[in-house]
């Protein structure tokens, strides 16, 4: 392992001038690269949205994750098919994965109607627990035992693409009606302390985004990888 890291950083290390990291991009990289792209685009999707109102920015907003799980797919398949894989793309499928899985549903959740300091408070916990989870998963994989294949068997707690549901969920309640500024969030909220509407009320659902972050960090927890 230490000899594949010092062969991969002699590689960037060997190359000089301002666009040499471009250069040694592999398709691979470039592929991953979109899966970021996707989320960037959901994150000022949301954002137009909260400033026009207009739907159609959220709807597009909310399909720019799955668009960057298909990306996010190909980039393995692509490397595989080109023989050809770095650490460089073993870092950006990481980061990328934190603005497409990370960054991007929790800020469609906040749109939607998770607004309370407190709702906030577990959307911030949610992000991090997934960078947390990302971060120990690169750290970690050599140790995970493979299959035949090479491929790892399971998954050390939920990966953190799997908040696609949540923005399946919220796709469901955008079509009901069920946001802010229309019917409101199901389930209502929780006053845990102080006055309602104060920084103590958050909504019963971010109580299952709550338990969702702390699925994803846990070491007990093995999802078979398929």
């Amino acid at each position: 392992m230490s000899q594949l890291k010092a062969e991969a950083l002699q590689q960037y290390q060997d190359s000089d001038g301002h666009f040499s990291l471009v250069r040694n991009f592999r398709l691979a990289d470039l592929v991953t690269i979109m899966n970021g792209v996707c989320g960037s685009f959901s994150v000022f999707s949301s954002a137009h949205y909260l400033l026009t109102r207009d739907t159609d920015h959220l709807w597009f907003a909310l399909a720019c994750p799955l668009a960057g799980l298909m990306f996010d797919f190909l980039d393995g398949k692509v490397a595989r098919w080109r023989k050809s894989s770095s650490m460089l793309g073993q870092e950006l499928d990481s980061l990328a994965d934190l603005i497409s899985f990370g960054v991007a549903p929790c800020l469609l959740a906040f749109v939607v109607g998770l607004r309370t300091y407190l709702d906030t408070v577990v959307l911030t916990a949610f992000i991090c627990c997934g960078l947390a989870r990302l971060a120990r998963f690169n750290a970690t994989v050599a140790l995970v035992p493979k299959d035949e294949a090479g491929k790892a068997k399971y998954f050390e707690g939920l990966p953190i693409p799997s908040s696609l549901v949540l923005v399946g969920i919220l796709a469901y309640w955008t079509k009901q009606g069920w946001i802010e500024g229309q019917e409101g969030i199901p389930g209502g909220t929780l006053t845990l302390w102080g006055e309602r509407g104060g920084r103590g009320e958050l909504h019963l659902v971010s109580i299952a985004v709550a338990l969702w972050a702390a699925a994803m960090v846990s070491k007990t927890l093995r999802v078979p990888k398929i």
